[in-house]
C-alpha cells in the first residue's frame, strides 16, 4: 500500500477562482439577507440577480411589469432600493457581478453613490456589469434601445470606469447566452469576438480614451462564457478563446501587454441542459461542466458561477444554492487540482481540436466583419436567423434520439424521486403579495425622496440634462450620476433615454430559419401536417394559423421561437410578433389576424397572472372558440390552476418532443370547433 504524501511535500495551491451564486429576488431587504448568509458560506464575490422590469427600464408599476416583480432577481428603482440591497456589506472589500445590461449605467450609477455613501475610494471598487446587449437582441431579450445608442451607452461607461473606476470590469461579452440559443462552440465563439470588436472599434474611434490607454481599455474587458456537458469540446473552445482574443488584441488594437491580452472570463454552467425529468442527473451534469472550465490551468476561469440541480423546476431554494457552492469549494480546497500547471499541455487531441475551433472562428468572424460587423449583423437578422436554425437542428437530433439526454429520451425508467417527492416544496416561491408591497415602496418613495431624511433634489432638472446630453455626442455617465443622487427611479431614467433614443424591436430569426426535420413521407411530422391540412379543409380556411405569444417582460424566446418554426413547417400560419407585449395587445393580434389557436410562452413565474389575463379577454371579446395552450417553467400545482382557469393544455421542459406538441395543439383546435377527433397518430 502507497503510503500518503506528507503534507510539508504537497505543492502550494494556486488561489482559487471567484466563486459565486447567481442571486436575488423579492425585494431589496430579502436578497440583502441572502447574500450575507452566502458570503457567511464561504461564497467568495456576489453575483446580483435584477427582475425584469429593472433590467428593461420600468419601474414596478409599469403596466409590463405585471407579475413579474422580484420573480427572477431583485426589483432596485432608486438608490433607496440599492442602499438596502447591499446594507452591512462593505462595497470596497467586495467583488460584485451585476447582471445588467440595457439599463447596466444606471445600475453603476447606483453602485458608485451607494458605494461613496459608505466611504469607500471608488478607485478600488472590484466588479464587473454585464453590458453586451448584443446577446440580448439575440437571445436573452432585455435590450431596450436600437443598437447605436445602446454601443453608446457601452462605450460611455469603458471610458468613464478607465478614468474613474479603474478595478472594475464595464463589459461583460456574453457568449453564455448565445449557447443557451443554439449556438454551436463555433458561433459562440465568433459572435463573442465579434461583438468585442464592435465595442473596442466604438471606445478607440470615440475619442474619449487616447491609443496610450488602450491597453487599460483592453485589460478590463471580460466574458462570460457557457460551459456544456460536452466536456472535451468546452474544454477545447475556453483555449481557442484565448488564443483567438490574444491574436485580435495584438493584430487589430496593437496591445503589446501580455497582461492586457489576457483572456479573462468567468462562467455559470449551461443551464439549457438541465432537465425536469430526473433533476438529480443534474447534478452530474454540472459537475461535469465545471471542470471543462477549471481543469485546465491555462483556460481556467476567474469566476464560476454554478446553477443548482432544480433550476428546470423553478427557483432554487438557499439549500439548492449551498449545493452548488459546496460543490465548488470540495473542487477547490479537499482536490490537488490547484497545486499542478496546465494538464493538458502536449497533448495532440487537445491541440487538434484548439486549431479546427480556431479556423473555423476565425472564418465566421471574417464572415461578420465583411457584412459591416456585429451590429450590422444584428440588424440584418443574420445572427438570430443562424442561431434559431442551430436551435432547431439540435431539438431536431434530441427528438430522433440523435443526441441522447438521460432520463429525457432515453433511459427513462425510473425510482420515486425523494428530492421531488413534494414538488411544492422542492423549488422556492415568490410570495404574491410581494408585488404590492414594492409598488408600495416606489410609491412611497416617490413621494417623500424630496423631504427628509433623503432631501434629494427634484430629479427633473437632473432628467433633462440627461436628454440633453442624450441629443449630444458628450458621455452619459456624468448625467446618469445627477439622476441617481437626485432620487430618479429606473423607469424615469430609461424613459428619458426612451424619449430621445426611441425603442428596438428586434429580429424573430423564424420566418428565415431553414427546415429542421425533413417532412418525409411517414414521418410524425408528415402526419401532423397532414392533420393540419384535414383541419383546416374541414374548417373551411385555406390554412391554420397560430398565435405564439410572449406576454409580459420575459425575452427568453428560444421555445418560442421553436415551437414557431415547427408550426410553420408543419403546414400553420404562423403569427409571431416577438417579445414583450401586453395581454391587450396578444388578444387584439389573435382577434385581428382570426386565428385558430394562442400559444403562451413564459419563463419568467408571471404566468399565474398573465395567462388568465389573455383568458378572460378573449371571454370578454366572444372568442372562446380559440384554445389557448400555455409553456415555461411551470410548477405542477400552478399548471392545474391554468388548466382550471380555461387553458387547454399545459407544456414544460420535460415535454420535448415540439412535434408531438404541435400534433396536441391540432387537437385542441379540433375540439373547440366541435370536429371529430382524427385517427392520425402524433
Amino acid at each position: 500500500m502507497t503510503e500518503r504524501q506528507p503534507a510539508e511535500n504537497r505543492r502550494e495551491k494556486d488561489r482559487p477562482w471567484l466563486m459565486r451564486t447567481y442571486a436575488g429576488h423579492s425585494t431589496a431587504e430579502a436578497s440583502n439577507e441572502l447574500y450575507r448568509r452566502n458570503l457567511a458560506k464561504g461564497q467568495t464575490g456576489l453575483s446580483v440577480a435584477f427582475d425584469l422590469p429593472t433590467q428593461t427600464g420600468y419601474d414596478s408599476d409599469h403596466i409590463l411589469a405585471r407579475g413579474e416583480v422580484g420573480r427572477v432577481g431583485v426589483p432596485i428603482a432608486h438608490l433607496g432600493d440599492m442602499r438596502r440591497l447591499f446594507q452591512d456589506i462593505p462595497l470596497e472589500q467586495m467583488n460584485t457581478s451585476m447582471t445588467i445590461n440595457a439599463t447596466a449605467m444606471w445600475l453603476l450609477a447606483l453602485y458608485q453613490v451607494v458605494a461613496e455613501e459608505q466611504g469607500a475610494d471608488i478607485t478600488k471598487l472590484q466588479g464587473t456589469t454585464q453590458n453586451d446587449i448584443v446577446k440580448e437582441y439575440l437571445s436573452r431579450g432585455t435590450h431596450v434601445f436600437p443598437p447605436g445608442p445602446s454601443l453608446r451607452l457601452t462605450t460611455d461607461m469603458i471610458a468613464y470606469t478607465v478614468s474613474h473606476m479603474p478595478k472594475w470590469n464595464p463589459i461583460n461579452i456574453c457568449s453564455y447566452h448565445l449557447q443557451e440559443a443554439g449556438a454551436t462552440p463555433v458561433q459562440e465563439i465568433a459572435y463573442a469576438m465579434s461583438t468585442a470588436i464592435a465595442v473596442l472599434d466604438a471606445v478607440r474611434d470615440s475619442g474619449q480614451v487616447p491609443q496610450e490607454r488602450m491597453g487599460d481599455v483592453v485589460g478590463r474587458i471580460s466574458f462570460f462564457v457557457n460551459a456544456g456537458v460536452r466536456f472535451i469540446e468546452e474544454m477545447c473552445k475556453m483555449r481557442a478563446f484565448g488564443r483567438i482574443w490574444d491574436k485580435v488584441t495584438r493584430e487589430r488594437y496593437g496591445i503589446e501587454n501580455p497582461k492586457h491580452r489576457r483572456f479573462r472570463y468567468g462562467v455559470q454552467v449551461n443551464s439549457l441542459g438541465l432537465t425536469e425529468a430526473q433533476p438529480e442527473n443534474n447534478v452530474q451534469r454540472i459537475v461535469l461542466e465545471m471542470l471543462a472550465v477549471t481543469l485546465s490551468k491555462d483556460a481556467r476561469a476567474r469566476a464560476v458561477q454554478l446553477p443548482a440541480w432544480n433550476e428546470a423546476l423553478g427557483l432554487p431554494r438557499p439549500w439548492d444554492q449551498q449545493w452548488s457552492l459546496r460543490i465548488q469549494q470540495v473542487l477547490a480546497y479537499e482536490s490537488d487540482l490547484l497545486e499542478y500547471e496546465d494538464i493538458f499541455e502536449g497533448s495532440k487531441v487537445i491541440e487538434a481540436k484548439v486549431a479546427e475551433l480556431v479556423e473555423s472562428a476565425l472564418a465566421e468572424i471574417d464572415r461578420i466583419q465583411e457584412m459591416g460587423g456585429a451590429m450590422a449583423a444584428v440588424e440584418s437578422g443574420y445572427l438570430k436567423s443562424q442561431l434559431v436554425a442551430s436551435h432547431a437542428e439540435r431539438r431536431g437530433r434530441i427528438e430522433s434520439g440523435q443526441e441522447k439526454i438521460i432520463g429525457v429520451n432515453a433511459f427513462e425508467g425510473t425510482e420515486p424521486n425523494p428530492l421531488t417527492a413534494d414538488l411544492d416544496t422542492a423549488i422556492q416561491t415568490v410570495d404574491p403579495e410581494v408585488e404590492a408591497r414594492v409598488i408600495a415602496s416606489l410609491q412611497q418613495w416617490r413621494d417623500s425622496r424630496y423631504q427628509p431624511p433623503f432631501n434629494h433634489p427634484r430629479p427633473c432638472k437632473a432628467l433633462e440634462r440627461l436628454k440633453e446630453a442624450a441629443r449630444g455626442t458628450g458621455n452619459l455617465m456624468e448625467a446618469t450620476l445627477e439622476c441617481a443622487r437626485a432620487g430618479a427611479t429606473t423607469g424615469e431614467w430609461a424613459g428619458a433615454l426612451r424619449e430621445v433614443f426611441g425603442e428596438f424591436r428586434a429580429p424573430t430569426g423564424v420566418s428565415s430559419a431553414p427546415v429542421a426535420v425533413p417532412v418525409e413521407e411517414g414521418s410524425t411530422l408528415a402526419l401532423v401536417r397532414h392533420k393540419v391540412d384535414v383541419t383546416a379543409k374541414e374548417l373551411g380556411v385555406g390554412k391554420l394559423r397560430f398565435l405564439v405569444g410572449k406576454p409580459g417582460l420575459d425575452g427568453h424566446s428560444n421555445g418560442a421561437e421553436q415551437i414557431a418554426v415547427r408550426a410553420r413547417d408543419a403546414g400553420f400560419e404562423v403569427v409571431y410578433q416577438g417579445i414583450r407585449l401586453t395581454p391587450e395587445q396578444i388578444v387584439d393580434a389573435a382577434l385581428a389576424e382570426d386565428v385558430h389557436a394562442v400559444g403562451l410562452s413564459i419563463l419568467s413565474g408571471s404566468h399565474a397572472q398573465l395567462v388568465p389575463d389573455v383568458l378572460e379577454r378573449l371571454r370578454v371579446a366572444g372568442a372562446t372558440d380559440i384554445p389557448v395552450i400555455a409553456g415555461g417553467i411551470i410548477p405542477n400545482g400552478d399548471a392545474e390552476q391554468l388548466r382550471q382557469a380555461g387553458v387547454a393544455a399545459v407544456f414544460t421542459p420535460k415535454d420535448f418532443d415540439i412535434t408531438g406538441i404541435i400534433g396536441r395543439i391540432v387537437d385542441e383546435i379540433r375540439k373547440a370547433n366541435q370536429l371529430d377527433p382524427l385517427e392520425v397518430p402524433a
